[in-house]
């Protein structure tokens, strides 16, 4: 499988709830990235917690988050970031990051 987005690329997570099982955490959802790097092709987690095959595979990334665009409050360094791991059907592209 081909990865969608390459390290430096800005990204965005998919805003929106979706029901069950799901990796990505509620407080990424809208919140803009940068990839940092392309982890390999995963069978999907969201899926496996059903017994499911998990196909197709996902691609992971490794994605940093500015903590101020992720906390309204947050006063520490300007260029301290957050990361997660997040799967490709979660990311668009955009956002500052």
């Amino acid at each position: 499988m081909t990865a969608r987005f390459a390290p430096g690329d800005p990204v965005r997570v998919r805003p929106g709830a979706k029901p069950g099982h799901v990796r990505t955490p509620d407080y990424l959802k809208g919140k803009p990235g940068q990839v940092e790097a392309v982890l390999g092709a995963y069978p999907n987690p969201e899926d496996l917690a059903y017994g499911l095959s998990g196909e197709p595979v996902r691609v992971l990334y490794k994605v940093g988050f500015r903590q101020d665009a992720l906390w309204p409050d947050y006063e520490g360094p300007p260029d301290e970031r957050l990361y997660a791991d997040v799967y490709e059907h979660w990311l668009e592209p955009g956002g500052e990051a």
